[in-house]
């Protein structure tokens, strides 16, 4: 059996009445490739809110590699491996799409950021980006602004800021929300080619992309889980096919 890298105790999130998350008791094991599924209002970006530190559940626990964080905010849990992305890309729009990795990359290892020396001094810090960068396919655009960049290479950039700070665990909010169907096979294949030994937790709403990098699935419904199983097992499930994969 594999190590329990991130695990839920009974963790919920009103908005007065409303219960975005109910409840919820779940494990993720070190390594994973897991995805969360679920109709629009079904809580799953709220879940990631809550496991990254951006939102204070209303009760109930957060542990990650054996550690209670749930008072922790999203700072102290990056520094401890635990990183994410958004539905909607977080850059920095006035430094160059290299200067934002070495950027993340020279706060991970706690150096100022002194452009003037940076080049002939961190060798290390410049091949580490230039590989992000590649992998992504964005070092033909490394002296471009943030900002200038493509939707479809914003998010691409996101997904390598998030990556520099080297996360045990990535969890990732629709990584491919409104890319091009070939910048998401990119972004996928990029994904699915990271070390076994990072933990991948997924929100994605295109089925295909779900089920063709899953190995386990749970769905949510009003906050609460639904189904939890195999890409297979879920699929053939006929409550979650009528209410949510629509057959």
């Amino acid at each position: 059996m594999a190590a329990i890298i991130l695990q839920t105790q009974q963790l919920s999130k009103y908005w007065g009445a409303l219960a975005a998350n109910r409840d919820l008791s779940l494990s993720f094991t070190q390594g994973c490739r897991h995805a969360i599924i679920g109709p629009n209002g079904a809580g799953k970006s709220t879940f990631i809110h809550l496991l990254s530190g951006a939102l204070a559940p209303s009760s109930g626990q957060v542990f990650f590699a054996g550690q209670n964080i749930t008072a922790l905010g999203q700072a102290q849990r990056v520094r401890l491996g635990l990183a994410r992305s958004y539905q909607q890309s977080l850059l920095f729009p006035q430094l160059t799409v290299l200067q934002s990795v070495l950027l993340v990359i020279l706060r991970r290892r706690g150096q100022s950021f002194n452009w003037w020396r940076l080049f002939e001094n961190d060798e290390v810090a410049f091949n580490e980006a230039q590989d992000l960068l590649k992998g992504l396919g964005l070092w033909a655009d490394k002296d471009r602004l943030s900002q200038q960049l493509a939707y479809g290479q914003q998010r691409l950039l996101e997904l390598a800021l998030t990556l520099a700070t080297r996360p045990k665990l990535l969890l990732l909010d629709e990584p491919a929300a409104g890319v091009s169907a070939a910048e998401s096979e990119q972004m996928f294949a990029y994904i699915a080619g990271l070390p076994a030994s990072m933990s991948i937790v997924l929100i994605e709403h295109d089925m295909q992309r779900v089920f063709e990098f899953a190995q386990r699935i749970t769905v949510l419904v009003e906050g609460q889980c639904f189904a939890q199983g195999s890409p297979e097992a879920i699929a053939k499930h006929p409550e979650v096919q009528r209410l949510y994969l629509g057959q």
